[in-house]
């Protein structure tokens, strides 16, 4: 009786300290993340974002101050590993100032500026781009509902096709890296 409550004991101390040892969302940082900026900023991002779903919040990027920012997640908590994934990936777009480079702080001006080209007319062969990436993307869609991120990433979208000359391949990646 004595080993099955010393067994007891060690399985709850053991499941006790792998939860304490995990984030708050399930990923277990490494050692070297203490010290880690962008792990800091991660953690930031994630626990004080001020984004949200709600029509009202897309309604309110266009009275943000210039000088503000959009943080965190609307739609699905923030992983660490994905996030690295995120990060890393965009890189590719660094030389194209209209890319955020990070999908989860967001400069209010730029989110204004690509908001506002959500309207936007394509040409035939522009939407053959967009609707590839729309059928294409892990969300079918710039975000998985139509939230500010919906409109933000799809206005980038079409300025992206307009503008840079964007496949429907390259949308798709944005998207998925973005969201």
């Amino acid at each position: 009786m004595n080993k099955n409550l010393l067994l007891i004991a060690v399985l709850i101390f053991t499941g006790v300290l792998g939860y304490l040892a995990f984030s708050w969302n399930g990923e277990a940082p490494s050692a070297n993340t203490t010290n880690d900026p962008l792990y800091s900023h991660f953690q930031a991002l994630a626990k004080d974002g001020n984004s949200s779903c709600s029509g009202a919040f897309t309604d309110s990027i266009s009275s943000m101050p210039n000088d503000s920012r959009i943080k965190g997640s609307c739609c699905s908590p923030m992983g660490w590993h994905r996030y690295q994934e995120q990060i890393e990936g965009l890189k590719k777009y660094k030389n194209i100032k209209e890319i955020p480079p990070d999908p989860y702080d967001i400069d209010a001006k730029l989110a204004k500026k690509m908001k506002s080209h959500y309207d936007d007319k394509l040409t035939i062969d522009e939407q053959k781009a967009y609707d590839f990436a729309m059928a294409n993307s892990h969300e079918k869609g710039p975000c998985c509902c139509k939230c500010w991120r919906w409109y933000v990433y799809g206005g980038l979208s079409k300025f992206l096709i307009a503008e840079k000359g964007f496949t429907g391949q390259q949308i798709t990646e944005v998207w998925n890296l973005s969201d």
